[in-house]
């Protein structure tokens, strides 16, 4: 059965658009967790955006399933999460002028960084996990840079705008499932991700994990952040 990890960035982001200390998401974390998510997910960032600091700090005190921090392989963040200690790392590529992540990491580029960096991380006792796009060639570059789990970039297929279209590029995740699992990988799914398009993905039992963020936020602001994590779990574990 798969499971539902919720990212909290986009209650720190409507803090943020103001400025002061609410909407918090250390306790967006715990209604998600008390509604029956399997675990949360922050990105800290360097320009420090939207989750701070504080934030990554309080969460890894409080929650109680699971923690994924996402960041850049850069070396303050290696050095924040070595000694944060969250239960998982999901490397991403960031750049500050981008509203929010626009593709996958590029493992390829730069395999003998990576696999520094997962080296430094799995000596801190974290797991990590490569976000990258729908290829097979970065699953198997996550592979060779030692990562435990691929997270598959849903995100040009959730801005299909055809049926047609929307098929092909599942296609193409449905592929790197299927190569990321037969490496032995985790495999996991986010970027995008909303209560009508997740609903393909029960012809793809492979993915493990969804990450899921701006949607469940999107959907709170209307019935509440309880019914909306607890709607989104409903659809997970159908698939």
């Amino acid at each position: 059965m798969a499971k539902l990890a919720v990212n909290v960035d986009h209650v720190a982001t409507v803090r943020e658009a103001r400025g002061i200390d609410v909407p918090d998401p250390v306790l967006a974390a715990g209604l998600a967790e008390l509604a029956g998510a399997d675990g949360i997910i922050c990105h800290l960032r360097e320009d420090r955006r939207h989750i701070n600091d504080r934030d990554l700090r309080l969460l890894r005190e409080t929650v109680k399933t699971r923690l994924n921090m996402e960041m850049a392989a850069v070396d303050e963040m290696v050095g924040i999460a070595s000694s944060v200690k969250p239960d998982m790392v999901t490397l991403v590529p960031e750049k500050r002028e981008e509203l929010t992540t626009e593709g996958g990491l590029d493992v390829m580029a730069r395999p003998d960084h990576y696999r520094e960096v997962v080296e430094r991380l799995h000596q801190a006792g974290i797991k990590v996990s490569f976000f990258i796009d729908p290829d097979p060639e970065q699953v198997d570059a996550a592979r060779g840079c030692r990562g435990d789990i691929i997270e598959i970039h849903t995100g040009h297929y959730s801005e299909a705008q055809t049926e047609d279209e929307a098929k092909k590029r599942f296609g193409r995740v449905a592929r790197a499932a299927q190569a990321a699992s037969s490496m032995d990988l985790g495999v996991s799914a986010g970027h995008g991700l909303n209560y009508m398009n997740i609903k393909r993905f029960e012809a793809l039992p492979l993915v493990e994990e969804y990450s899921i963020g701006h949607s469940i936020v999107a959907m709170a602001v209307l019935v509440g952040f309880d019914q909306a994590v607890r709607k989104m779990i409903d659809l997970v574990k159908s698939l």
